[in-house]
């Protein structure tokens, strides 16, 4: 199946997005084939502002109408008390409400940008959409993240090359329950560390303290400028400590 048959047997799209490449060139391809499209953003303290920021951005590019749709998981005691599986909890509450949305705006159909790169033993919140009806157009089309990077930049999407960047709530070790004041210090000390030029990294907490992950190639800035990070992080970390391997990325 190409991406043009699938909007061809689903006419009427809303796609689930987020801002990242994934679901950037799932809107690109649907405004281009779908009879109607729109976009859909949910707005959780998971996501940081610059995510929405960029979904904004694509979706004025593309000429399609967003609609945020604001919802506090931490409302849902499954998601917010962090097991293992919590991405199954998020996504079957985020995409319940996302769902009870766009069917009022009259669309039947709800997207995702899943591809084939991702591993469902590995994403439990996959198991939620497929419990609720969504539909991973890239996935079903068998579309890789190398593919979709490539067509994306084709296409002139200003996201081609963004990195993954996963919900905040990745930082918090499972286990853990989930506190609005540790999502809201990680986003803090992130977009410090980007502005600074630091790609692609993630802060782990640990406590009162944070394991920094940056990419292989930015390792010995990062050990280099250390003293200084922690001191520009200060307010929010009693101590940051750095990952000696570094963060590698899982795309395909």
């Amino acid at each position: 199946m190409t991406i043009q048959e699938f909007f061809q047997a689903h006419p009427r799209a809303a796609v689930a997005f987020s801002g990242g490449v994934d679901s950037a060139w799932l809107l690109h391809e649907a405004a281009r084939y779908a009879e109607k499209a729109a976009a859909y953003f949910v707005r959780t303290p998971f996501q940081p502002a610059f995510e929405l920021d960029d979904a904004r951005d694509t979706a004025r590019r593309l000429g399609t109408d967003l609609t945020v749709v604001d919802f506090d998981i931490l409302t849902v005691p499954e998601a917010a008390a962090n097991p293992p599986d919590r991405c199954y909890y998020c996504k079957r509450a985020l995409f319940s409400r996302l769902l009870e949305r766009a069917a009022a705006d009259g669309f039947g159909c709800v997207l995702d940008g899943g591809n084939a790169s991702d591993d469902a033993a590995d994403r439990p919140g996959m198991r939620a959409l497929r419990e609720l009806g969504v539909l991973s157009p890239l996935r079903l089309c068998g579309l890789a993240k190398g593919d979709i990077r490539r067509l994306a930049r084709e296409a002139g999407l200003p996201v081609w090359d963004k990195p993954s960047y996963a919900c905040l709530a990745t930082r918090v070790p499972a286990g853990t329950p989930i506190a609005r004041r540790d999502l809201e210090r990680v986003e803090r000390g992130e977009g410090k560390l980007m502005a600074l030029g630091f790609a692609d990294l993630r802060l782990r907490l640990r406590g009162e303290d944070a394991l920094l992950q940056v990419r292989p190639e930015q390792l010995e800035q990062a050990r280099e400028r250390l003293p200084e990070l922690e001191k520009l992080l200060g307010t929010d970390f009693r101590h940051i400590d750095l990952d000696p391997v570094g963060r590698v990325s899982r795309e395909v």
